[in-house]
């Protein structure tokens, strides 16, 4: 995988986390609204690389407090693999420069 595949698969796994944070915050919000059916977040691998997020409406409970770390978790780690990406590839412009 190049560093730009790097880059590209953890930038979608950011994105992925960012639609399941906006579940999540629906959720929350119509906690109370009679019927609402609850979002929950599915993440996909893609054929291409990386990871795509679907949203669709579910009957189990919601526990807001444990979705939410792991989606900052995951999020977190994503940004570090992207940091990381964007470090190796400053190295080797570096390198083709000298």
């Amino acid at each position: 995988m190049s560093i730009s595949g790097i880059t590209s698969t953890a930038l979608s796994g950011m994105r992925a986390q960012t639609t399941r944070v906006g579940a999540i915050a629906n959720n929350i919000a119509n906690s109370s609204t009679p019927g609402y059916a609850r979002l929950n977040t599915s993440l996909t691998s893609v054929e291409s690389g990386g990871v795509q997020a679907v949203v669709s409406p579910t009957a189990s409970d919601v526990d807001p407090a444990a979705e939410l770390i792991e989606a900052e978790q995951s999020y977190k780690a994503n940004a570090v693999v992207f940091e990381t990406g964007a470090d190796m590839w400053e190295m080797l412009m570096s390198i083709k420069r000298d």
